[in-house]
């Protein structure tokens, strides 16, 4: 429960680091300095197996409020998925190690998170200097491509989905289940917020590329693909109605304008039909159609009964914080 213990700290900065010994320093010196007047915050950060000094730079920072984590399983998502189980806070907001986000940003987040009683609150960087800051051309497209994909397909309007800088309630770190392991764990966390119908919004900040010396984990093409498969793999799970039945359609509308052409036309001409293996083929093709459509159907009913039992066990989660709340006034 959030209210009535003293363990729910208010803020809690979750900092992954993979190899990042040239700036996570200054990361968390800037964490510092920008939660030095929210009450029980505290910067964690989870060492990602990295062999160069990252840990070193981490432990000659002198603060309690710094707190040293490992996750073994490598990943930004396995780190999130880590975090998301083991920390306990009102809000919790991720941030990159690599000094392209600014942590100045942080109280606005977190303010924003708190008053206005949103689920995420996204670091806008593409509506600021990302494409000016942004050397790499193909991750602007990228950005962009991803960005329109997910907004048509689930009918949203989050103006950066690849952003490494948000804000999420207890609520959503404590619903959310993280399956990615990888950079595509952000595209996960916002098509989850969008079909869970959760409070968002975003909140412009400033972006900067990486300092000379410091290398990005992204590959531009490898992670680009990922993020697509991973999208075409969530719209199929949350979708699938749309999904199977836009498969069966273009099957359908395929193998249909074959049998027409390659059967049909000629029976009308001769009254025989001399393409056999054709005719079989387009047969069992509308079979497959057939068989996509009602596939579709029967994962559409579950997912529509899985939504209704989410939200039964999110009414029942918030009537025992009222409970707790109540009792603790």
């Amino acid at each position: 429960m959030i209210f009535g213990k003293d363990n729910i700290i208010n803020l809690a900065v979750v900092i992954p680091a993979f190899n990042e010994e040239q700036t996570v320093r200054a990361v968390i010196k800037e964490c510092l300095e920008a939660t030095k007047k929210i009450p029980k915050s505290y910067i964690y950060v989870y060492n990602n197996n990295s062999t160069d000094k990252t840990v070193e730079e981490v432990k000659k920072i002198n603060s309690a409020k710094v707190i040293l984590k490992n996750c073994d399983e490598q990943g930004k998502g396995s780190v999130i998925r880590k975090a998301f189980r083991q920390i306990h806070a009102k809000c919790l907001i991720m941030l990159d190690a690599d000094l392209t986000y600014p942590a100045t940003a942080i109280p606005k987040l977190y303010k924003k998170l708190i008053t206005e009683d949103l689920d995420m609150v996204i670091g806008d960087r593409l509506s600021s200097t990302y494409f000016k800051e942004n050397k790499r051309p193909f991750h602007n497209f990228g950005n962009m491509l991803i960005r329109k994909s997910i907004n048509t397909l689930f009918k949203a309007d989050i103006k950066d989905i690849l952003t490494g800088f948000r804000a999420f309630s207890y609520k959503f770190i404590k619903s959310c289940p993280v399956l990615s392991s990888g950079f595509t764990v952000e595209t996960e966390m916002s098509i989850y917020a969008i079909e869970n119908r959760m409070s968002i919004d975003n909140e412009i900040i400033e972006y900067k590329d990486r300092p000379n010396g410091s290398t990005s984990k992204l590959n531009t093409y490898s992670d680009g693909i990922k993020a697509l498969k991973t999208i075409m793999r969530l719209f199929r799970s949350y979708h699938p109605l749309a999904y199977f039945g836009t498969l069966a359609f273009f099957i359908a509308f395929v193998f249909g304008i074959i049998a027409i052409i390659r059967c049909f036309i000629p029976y009308f001409e001769t009254g025989l039909v001399t393409n056999f293996p054709t005719l079989i083929v387009c047969g069992l093709a509308f079979i497959a159609a057939i068989i996509s459509l009602f596939s579709g159907l029967i994962l559409d009913s579950i997912v529509q009964q899985d939504k209704r039992n989410f939200e039964l066990v999110l009414n029942q989660w918030e009537e025992n914080e009222w409970n707790e709340y109540s009792k603790n006034r």
